[in-house]
């Protein structure tokens, strides 16, 4: 398998990986979620828990990749207000959970990019 077949499964790894996760230990994302949503912070910690797990099964069939990894690239750009929201409640935390929470700002760049590949590259070959 070149790496190129791999990519998209990698990330359906992820999603489901991150998906799962919002079920198993639901509240530290439900410190994430910006207060500015109605409604409470679960339902949100379990919507995208879905989404990410309806995402991760649409990237990995190929018949409906490239949609998927068009949503999920939307999606990782969607979730970036959690992202802010917890770097700065996080922002007198102690210096490791500092970082980790400022670390995860950037990081959704390469998850965007990562996406967007999978859908060209399932695009380039229909």
């Amino acid at each position: 398998m070149t790496r190129s077949e791999r990519s998209p499964l990698l990330l359906a790894g992820l999603l489901a990986a991150a998906g799962a996760a919002h079920f198993a230990a639901p509240r530290p994302f439900d410190a994430t979620i910006p207060r500015r949503l109605p409604g409470p912070p679960r339902a949100w910690t379990y919507g995208s828990g879905v989404l990410e797990l309806a995402l991760a099964a649409g990237i990995a069939v190929p018949r409906t990749r490239t949609v998927a990894a068009k949503v999920a690239a939307a999606f990782f750009v969607g979730v970036f207000p959690a992202n802010v929201q917890m770097a700065v409640d996080w922002r007198h935390r102690p210096a490791p959970l500092r970082t980790a929470a400022l670390a995860r700002l950037p990081l959704q760049v390469p998850l965007v990019l990562w996406a967007r590949g999978v859908a060209r590259s399932e695009e380039g070959r229909s």
